[in-house]
């Protein structure tokens, strides 16, 4: 057996087309673009290259971008930066605010993603909106566990009653996926850094989600022939390569379905972030 590769970059680039459609149709009817605020904090350069291909991917669907870089993280105090938070808040042609993260360590993040307004988080990270997607009623999803449920879509499999296990449990990533997976109906088990046995968990499960931010911690020999896996993670090695949470040569050999790295669920979460964007600026924002 030879896993077939779910093609997060195609997937994701025929969802940046329908959205650019969709905007293009409310220029015509003379609606206003759709509009999201990046702030951008420090010099990270894995951030600084996330953050252009979100500005890019806007400038190409048509919606109006606006950017907030702070080159010098200790010219930032918390306070302003909640300040034009507030701003942007109730700036009507905003529709999604994101702030970059990771913040520096003056700067209290759960402050932040708190005092973004829940119909402009399009990140889904907001309280409110966790909250909501705990109840089965979500708004505005996270946006790596939302594009992880398109991709799984994309294979065609029936997934309501698999076994599906999660490899980390972040807040931003393991616990909403997990979420997700549950009002997918999956039957599903989360594991972290005190799970007992994770190989055997791993071994059991239908679907893998890795998203634990260590390269190559998911063996291929844990993978369930027949398995669908999806590899969140994206480590740099000494090497320069880029490689996932899953060992992905010997993982494609057991699974059925498999996300490469890159070109898997990365461009996947751009995608979704446009269409969580789409979406607060024609069912939130009117």
């Amino acid at each position: 057996m030879s896993a077939r590769r779910i093609d997060g970059k195609q997937i994701a680039a025929q969802l940046r087309e329908k959205i650019a459609a969709r905007v293009a149709q409310r220029s015509a009817q003379q609606l206003r673009a759709p509009g999201l605020a990046v702030i951008l904090i420090g010099a990270d350069p894995a951030s600084h290259i996330y953050v252009r291909n979100k500005r890019e991917a806007c400038e190409k669907c048509g919606f109006l971008s606006q950017s907030f870089d702070y080159p010098d993280p200790k010219l930032l105090t918390e306070q302003e930066l909640l300040a034009k938070i507030d701003a942007l808040n109730q700036d009507p042609n905003i529709d999604g605010i994101l702030v970059q993260m990771p913040l520096p360590s003056h700067i209290d993040a759960e402050k932040v993603i708190e005092r973004i307004h829940p119909t402009k988080d399009v990140d889904g990270f907001h309280p409110y909106n966790i909250g909501r997607l705990a109840q089965k009623t979500p708004v505005l999803r996270p946006c790596t566990p939302k594009g992880v449920m398109t991709l799984l879509a994309s294979t065609g499999e029936a997934i309501q009653g698999m076994n599906a296990v999660v490899v980390g449990a972040s807040n931003h990533v393991g616990r909403p996926m997990a979420l997700e997976l549950l009002m997918a109906r999956c039957t599903t088990t989360v594991c972290h850094s005190a799970t007992k046995n994770i190989a055997e968990e791993v071994r059991r499960a239908d679907i893998v989600v890795a998203a634990v931010g260590k390269a190559e911690f998911v063996r291929g020999d844990w993978i369930k022939p027949g398995a669908i896996v999806i590899d969140i993670g994206i480590n740099r090695l000494d090497s320069g390569k880029l490689v996932g949470d899953v060992e992905f040569e010997s993982a494609q050999e057991r699974a059925a379905w498999i996300t490469p790295v890159p070109g898997g669920v990365g461009p996947m979460t751009v995608a979704t972030l446009l269409e969580n964007t789409l979406y607060a600026c024609e069912h939130l924002h009117r």
